[in-house]
């Protein structure tokens, strides 16, 4: 028999077990190992469990985390910027000046010039049959001639009396009335002189001339048209050959445009550009466009045809301003403004002006010096008085 000793948990008695073999004892000695071993295990995992919770409660004693929210800001400093405006119209003639018939008309006999021709003042255009006025003149100068023939005869009657009256063989009564007959003839002369020259200047209105020099652009008549006086024009005429574009700008462009600004106009058509210059702004908008005319003068070239469509680019002046792209600038019922981060690292809302658009953004004429830290982007998360986290970002350009 085999005895074995154990000490139990419950208390300090020692127990003899009597065991019925080695092969039990072996057992038996095994299971204590493993138990002691679980022990062992239980004791090193609250010892680690311990260790843990005693160096989170140090974390956690510690400052928290940062919670601020980044957000990327840029300094624009300021720019100068060459103000550009695109714009869109017609070509057409500077001065138009439409010729029409001037006298009574009637029937057109020749034509001389045609549209596309250089003409100088004074130049026939269209002649008119004049072969009735013809008549009519002449028939005016032979007035003329009867006239004065009973002019000199007035005069010769005349003149015989007052040889007469002074050996009493006429009166005085007579002398008065053979000088009435006399000034009655010379009147007859010149009111017939009168009546031919107003023939001749008639005749000379027949003529359709041009009434200044410049480039034919129409010709509405042909020779055998009948024509009178008040219809349609027959010519029209581009005064020295200059030409414009009307270009069509909306209320803050044409604000913005002052007379003497430089423009580029490119017709429609065509890869050559031509130079020209704004000599007038539209005093009044159209109410129905809500737009406005800017007319750029343009010399003669054959590639300028009025009524085509053209663009044009003009410079509306230069600027030295900050410049943000669309995403720093957010509206507030038509009030633009940015987002500022101060040195405080806290938000302010800054209404600003903007102007003339450039490659790189808007132009902000007022409201900053271009030192500020202006939130690029996500402005509309913000609001006024949260503290940040600013990310600097290069500006463009710099």
């Amino acid at each position: 028999m085999t005895y074995e000793s154990e000490i139990r948990a419950d208390g300090d008695e020692t127990v003899e077990v009597m065991l019925d073999s080695e092969a039990t004892a072996e057992e038996y000695r095994k299971s204590r190992r493993k138990r002691i071993i679980v022990i062992a295990l239980l004791g090193l995992l609250a010892a680690i469990v311990a260790g843990y919770l005693f160096m989170g409660g140090e974390e956690e004693a510690g400052p928290p985390p940062s919670q601020l929210q980044t957000v990327t800001v840029v300094a624009p400093g300021r720019t100068t910027v060459e103000g550009e405006i695109t714009a869109t119209g017609t070509l057409a003639a500077r001065r138009s000046m439409p010729v029409g018939v001037v006298g009574e008309g009637g029937r057109v006999v020749s034509v001389p010039v045609d549209a596309g021709s250089w003409v100088r003042q004074g130049q026939v255009l269209a002649v008119i049959d004049r072969s009735v006025q013809t008549q009519q003149a002449q028939s005016a100068a032979a007035q003329i001639q009867v006239a004065r023939a009973d002019a000199e005869l007035a005069q010769s009657n005349l003149d015989r009396a007052l040889q007469l009256v002074e050996r009493g063989f006429v009166s005085k009564a007579d002398v008065d009335r053979l000088t009435a007959t006399r000034d009655a003839a010379n009147a007859r002369v010149r009111v017939a002189q009168a009546q031919l020259r107003e023939l001749q200047a008639r005749n000379a209105r027949l003529n359709i001339v041009a009434p200044s020099a410049g480039l034919v652009l129409e010709r509405n008549v042909e020779p055998g048209q009948t024509v009178s006086g008040g219809s349609m024009p027959l010519f029209t005429i581009a005064k020295g050959g200059e030409m414009e574009m009307l270009a069509q700008l909306g209320e803050t462009e044409l604000a913005s445009m002052k007379a003497g600004a430089s423009a580029e106009v490119i017709p429609v058509g065509q890869d050559k550009s031509f130079t020209g210059q704004v000599w007038q702004v539209a005093p009044t908008i159209d109410n129905q466009t809500r737009q406005g005319t800017a007319r750029i003068a343009l010399s003669y070239d054959p590639a300028l045809r009025p009524g085509g469509f053209a663009s044009a680019t003009i410079s509306s002046g230069t600027v030295v301003a900050p410049v943000l792209p669309e995403s720093a600038i957010m509206d507030d019922d038509g009030q633009p403004y940015v987002y500022i981060v101060g040195a405080d690292n806290k938000v302010s809302r800054r209404d600003i002006e903007t102007g003339i658009i450039s490659d790189g953004g808007l132009t902000v004429l007022e409201g900053l010096t271009g030192n500020e830290r202006v939130v690029l982007r996500a402005g509309g998360f913000l609001r006024e008085g949260q503290e940040v986290e600013p990310k600097l970002q290069k500006a463009a350009g710099k």
